[in-house]
Order: C-alpha cells, then sequence, then structure tokens
C-alpha cells in the first residue's frame, strides 16, 4: 500500500500565539497543519476534508470544544487529543467520555505534543486494518484513504464517510434516509438529494469500481464488495 503524504493535524484554538506556536512546532516536525479558530469552522473542515488527527481547545467562542468533540464523534471517526487551561480532574473526565484520545494541559511543550501525536498516530497505523477491496480499489476505513491502481482516491470527508457507510454493511440495502441521518447528519427532504450528490461523486472517484455500489430502486444503496 503506498505512503501517504505528511499526516494532516487539524489545530482548533482560538489564541492567537498558540496557534502560531503549535504551527511552528507542528509544521517543523513534519506534520501538514491547517487551523479553525472557533467550533463552526472545525466542523467545516472535519466533514469536508480527511485528517489524521485533531488537536482541539475546550475554551472556543460560541460553542465549546466539548460540544465540538461530541458533534465530530457523531460524524467523524478521526483521533483527538484535547489541548486546555482547564487542568481540573472533571474537564479530563468530560473529555474522555466525549470521545477524546488524550489529554494535554497548558501550558505545555511542544515536544511533548508532538511525541503523543507521534505515538497515537503509530497506534493508529500498528493495529489491525479494516480494508475492504473494491474491484482495483483499496479501502483502508481505518487510515480512511482509498487508493485504485496504487493512486490516491481523494475523498472528502463526506464522501468517505458514505462509502464506509456502505462498505461495513456489504450486501445490504442500506436507505437514503439512513445515509442522510446517521452519516451527513441532515434530514428533511433535501436530505435524499444530498446523499445522491456525494454517491455521484464517489462514483465517479472510483471509476470503473463503482458497479459495486448498487442502486436499490426506491430505497436506497447497496454494497458489494470483490469476493
Amino acid at each position: 500500500m503506498p505512503m501517504g503524504n505528511a499526516p494532516r493535524i487539524l489545530v482548533v484554538e482560538d489564541d492567537v500565539n498558540v496557534v502560531q506556536g503549535l504551527l511552528s512546532g507542528l509544521r517543523r516536525s513534519d506534520f501538514d497543519v491547517s487551523v479553525a479558530m472557533d467550533g463552526a469552522r472545525a466542523m467545516a473542515l472535519a466533514t469536508s476534508e480527511s485528517f489524521d488527527l485533531v488537536v482541539l481547545d475546550l475554551m472556543l467562542p460560541e460553542q465549546s470544544g466539548l460540544e465540538v468533540l461530541g458533534a465530530m464523534r457523531g460524524r467523524v471517526s478521526t483521533p483527538v487529543i484535547v489541548l486546555s487551561a482547564r487542568t481540573e480532574l472533571q474537564a479530563r473526565l468530560d473529555s474522555f467520555a466525549a470521545g477524546a484520545v488524550d489529554y494535554v494541559g497548558k501550558p505545555f511543550f511542544i515536544e511533548e505534543l508532538v511525541a503523543r501525536i507521534q505515538t497515537r498516530l503509530a497506534l493508529h497505523q500498528d493495529g489491525p486494518r479494516r480494508t475492504v477491496v473494491v474491484g482495483s480499489t483499496t479501502v483502508d476505513l481505518d487510515a480512511r484513504k482509498a487508493w485504485r491502481d496504487g493512486l490516491d482516491v481523494k475523498l472528502t470527508a463526506h464522501e468517505f464517510n458514505v462509502l464506509a457507510w456502505l462498505a461495513e454493511r456489504p450486501n445490504r440495502a442500506v436507505s437514503r434516509g439512513q445515509l442522510a441521518e446517521h452519516v451527513l447528519g441532515t434530514k428533511g427532504h433535501r436530505a435524499d438529494r444530498t446523499v445522491d450528490s456525494h454517491l455521484s461523486r464517489v462514483r465517479r472517484k472510483l471509476g470503473p469500481d463503482a458497479t459495486h455500489i448498487k442502486t436499490v430502486w426506491g430505497i436506497g444503496y447497496r454494497f458489494e464488495p470483490t469476493p
């Protein structure tokens, strides 16, 4: 399986000075870093792009980091390390209960944060991998990446989530409503159209292998993996 590019890190932090320090330290350690300074931007990036890990502050404007963490856990599987000035036990317990994989208190040493990120990514990479073969395409459900004929298939977070939901339920009819609610977090009369739009793009990017995604008329879709 081909090596990807530098690990992608999403930093969610509203303090400009902290952001500058994180950008300098993480990029110096060969990470590809993007920044969101509020919860809405964080969710927009996390659900539209693929990241290997999120570094999340708890004290954000308008929406708390815990709220962002809970929303992320319902939409993406990207591991989240909380980085916060709140060092009390309850804040740590609440963060782990909401789905954080680690907690680092401020002030912090960038070297320690980098070490924790590298350890988390190594654990994620070295464990048993859940992969699905779709013709000449391999989908790594844990790494949230796909390759066709050795080349990356560039899927957005929404597109990958739709493909993964189907791939995890092989040979079963999945309704558009299920995909809209559980994968995209949408409801209403436009939900079916949104699902169809994402599936159309996934099929286009999979090329000939898109034949493994069957349309179940009047219901939704069915994924048929390569035997």
